[in-house]
């Protein structure tokens, strides 16, 4: 996984949480569920960033 993609995916993550605590607080539901939709989103890339790192390094091993 690149540096720019954790940072990206992080991003993502940190802006969903703020979302979701500021929906919560205002009583936002559409704002709240944005927020948990965020998140999710951003996990969701963490995984397909590390299926790709695994399948990089499998490769690796494979042809040395």
């Amino acid at each position: 996984m690149g540096t720019e993609d954790k940072a990206s995916n992080k991003a993502q993550d940190i802006k969903g949480k703020v979302k979701e605590t500021v929906g919560k607080t205002t009583g936002n539901d559409e704002l709240e569920n944005k927020g948990k939709s965020d998140q999710a989103k951003s996990a969701v890339k963490d995984v397909g960033e590390k299926v790709k790192d695994t399948a990089s390094k499998v490769k690796d091993v494979i042809t040395d």
